[in-house]
């Protein structure tokens, strides 16, 4: 139990790590966008503001998939799955609560499967509430 918590803590950290990094260059590139936009008086409504809200959901889809994959490849690397659709599938399902099942799962990494799902949602929180700004802005 002690292995599962330590890989399952470190994977917490780590995602948590790309996940805030990812957002902050998001925050950082739609602070950029909307000088941009203020600047030739252009609203968030026009095209170029549905190509960066596009661009930002896209950014958020990739973070959650850059997450999800190092999952997958951690359960490779414990031969805790038989192979890298698996890993991945299980870990899409796992991560964002889905959770079909965990068969084939090797049942000595079953805790860490479990933590996946909590940071999942802490994570898909997160981007939630990093959308809902974003959507705010539209509305200026």
């Amino acid at each position: 139990m002690v292995a599962q918590l330590l890989v399952a803590t470190l994977m917490v950290l780590l995602t948590v790590t790309i996940h805030g990094i990812g957002l902050l260059y998001l925050a950082r590139m739609l602070s950029e966008e909307r000088a941009e936009e203020r600047e030739a008086n252009l609203s968030p409504l026009s095209l170029r503001g549905l190509v960066t809200t596009l661009g930002t959901v896209l950014g958020l889809f990739a973070l959650h998939g850059i997450e999800i994959w190092l999952y997958a490849l951690v359960y490779l690397s414990l031969d805790a799955l038989p192979d890298f659709e698996t890993a991945v599938y299980f870990s899409t399902i796992t991560y964002s609560t889905i959770g079909y099942d965990d068969e084939g799962l090797a049942t000595a990494w079953q805790l860490v499967a479990a933590v996946e799902g909590m940071n999942g949602i802490l994570l898909m929180g997160w981007s939630t509430a990093f959308f809902i700004s974003l959507m705010g802005r539209l509305r200026r």
